[in-house]
């Protein structure tokens, strides 16, 4: 298919025979399940090690039926096949898109522009690994002759939020003696305050930057260069400390070398790696050092395995696809503007800002591909945080509130840390709550239930839950480091199918350039110059003043 080709989704007889269905749609999720006992069976799929059970969603055979249409009419087969293949799908970069070949296994071959790519990328992942190997055995040492003991990863979006994500997801797999940081916000308090207590002889940089020239990564390098240097004091050649304590995830070898870091220590990634796709590349060494090479090819494996369900299985099975229509079915359909994930474990309690940028900066768009406007809604607000704290925090909207939320719930069967407290297995009281929380989600509470109780009349509708509010339950094993690559994939195929479907880009991301090249604008307002002040609004002019007139350079308290 062409990689320009373009259309309107509501062009289409899937699109006209859904919206109809919409109009008037009164789902019934008791009466479903009553009528129909093979429901769950029939809407339960596997997916490598995940176990997916659609069956509480919003949806009757005439809207699975046509929402499966609805991905055949608009293409998403074709241009699956078509990103899998390396065509340029990116067209307003004009790129192509092979996150995927990040985890393809060393024997598979991709060529695109006469170049093996799987080539490619396992020579860097060697050096990645044989790296890792080093730090994690102690003969990678700093200028003082120890072994590391602490990582900072300095990254921001993509080369920040996939290995934090990931390195909290997996910390019972971390080496005993390496601990992970993170340093993302041009914020001074967040490099001060990840700093704070570390020996910079045992400290090992990790700046992760495709050009090298990121504003906020960069700043922040030269941040913890000085620190480095200030901490480790006159005795320390000061050229041998920065390249025994700085590594960098790059492709500019001559920026890297300016900096004072070894090109031979710099491992590169290429232009068809998106920030937010990324953590399989070498954007993953900080990761790689933690959990080790073996655990890593288990992460890239576990990604592989959902990459080749999405392209064979078929349609009417295929995960990824179903739930990227389900979010389509509601977002476009029955008209919910937010998505929530909600895991029961506490491992993946940074997964949901993790999806946030996957989803709402590949899908928040308002053109598509071929330059037309949208003529639909497009993205979602994604958004959660652990249960059961969430239970205690935002439920209450998502149970009674007059907002439709669709919500995905995520647990394992055996936990990493299993405790009791007396006789009860802590775990299994955590569990029965996910799976409570769904149950009355979906068929809530009638009004003769509640009198049935005992309440007073008066309290009766306060006390009455709708239900019919939609879930995806997905459960694994374990949260292992194939199960956590496993979702992490999954999600890059529901954001990919929406995005198709709607006929827009999810690969680029312009939108984040206009606040990011205005900041370089203002820059000389903020530190005092006159005549850049006097350029500003009206708005900006007076926040720029209340900030001169109330900054303190000795910081505050």
């Amino acid at each position: 298919m062409s990689s320009t080709a373009s259309h309107d989704p509501r062009s289409t007889d899937a699109w006209a025979r859904l919206a109809a269905h919409a109009t008037g749609f009164d789902p019934d999720l008791r009466a479903w399940f009553a009528d129909d006992p093979e429901r769950a069976g029939r809407l339960t799929h596997a997916l490598a090690d995940l176990h997916v059970d659609l069956s509480k969603n919003l949806v009757d055979e005439t809207v699975l039926e046509q929402l499966l249409a609805l991905a055949e009419q608009t293409g998403v087969a074709e241009r699956r096949d078509a990103m899998l293949a390396g065509e340029r799908v990116n067209v307003t970069e004009d790129r192509a898109v092979l996150h995927t070949a990040l985890r393809l296994p060393r024997d598979a071959q991709l060529v695109v522009d006469g170049q093996d790519v799987v080539a490619d990328v396992h020579e860097v992942l060697d050096r990645v690994y044989a790296f890792a190997e080093k730090v994690r055995s102690g003969e990678w040492v700093g200028a003082t002759g120890e072994p590391v003991r602490t990582v900072v990863n300095i990254g921001i979006g993509g080369s920040d939020l996939g290995p934090v994500m990931a390195y909290e997801a997996l910390k019972p797999y971390v080496h005993e003696r390496v601990e992970c940081r993170f340093i993302s916000n041009i914020d001074p308090s967040d490099a001060a305050l990840t700093l704070e207590g570390l020996d910079p002889a045992t400290t090992l940089f990790v700046v992760s930057s495709k050009t090298f020239g990121t504003l906020e990564t960069l700043t922040n390098a030269r941040l913890c260069k000085a620190w480095l240097l200030e901490g480790l004091g006159d005795d320390v050649d000061a050229s041998d400390a920065v390249a025994r304590h700085f590594v960098a995830v790059s492709t500019a070898l001559d920026k890297v070398a300016d900096f004072g870091i070894d090109p031979d220590n710099a491992f590169g990634f290429w232009d068809w790696v998106g920030g937010r796709y990324s953590l399989d590349s070498a954007i993953g060494t900080s990761l790689a050092v933690a959990i080790g090479p073996e655990r890593f090819a288990e992460l890239l494996a576990g990604m592989h395995a959902v990459d080749e369900h999405f392209r064979t299985a078929e349609p009417a099975a295929n995960v990824p696809l179903l739930m990227g229509l389900l979010n389509i079915w509601y977002t476009s359909f029955l008209g919910a503007e937010t998505h929530a994930v909600l895991p029961y474990a506490q491992l993946l309690h940074r997964f949901p800002a993790y999806l946030q940028q996957l989803t709402m900066e590949s899908n928040g768009k308002g053109v598509r591909w071929d330059g037309t406007p949208v003529t639909t809604g497009t993205g979602e607000v994604f958004w959660g945080e652990p249960g059961t704290n969430g239970q205690h925090a935002f439920y209450q909207l998502i149970h009674q509130g007059t907002r439709l939320v669709p919500a995905d719930f995520i647990a394992v069967a055996t936990p990493a840390h299993p405790l009791r407290d007396g006789e009860q297995d802590v775990h299994e009281l955590f569990l029965a709550n996910f799976f409570a929380q769904t149950r009355a989600l979906a068929f809530g509470k009638t009004a003769d239930e509640v009198r049935a109780e005992g309440t007073e009349e008066s309290v009766v509708p306060a006390r009455v839950f709708d239900g019919n509010r939609p879930t995806t339950s997905i459960m694994a094993p374990a949260l292992t480091p194939s199960v956590l690559g496993q979702l992490v994939a999954l999600y890059e195929h529901i954001t990919f199918t929406q995005g198709v479907v709607w006929g827009i880009d999810s690969f680029d991301q312009w939108g984040v350039e206009l606040g990011k090249q205005l900041a370089q604008e203002v820059g000389p307002a903020v530190a005092g110059d006159a005549d850049a002040l006097a350029g500003q609004d009206p708005s900006t002019r007076s926040l720029i003043e209340y900030y001169r007139a109330h900054r303190r350079t000795d910081g505050a308290g």
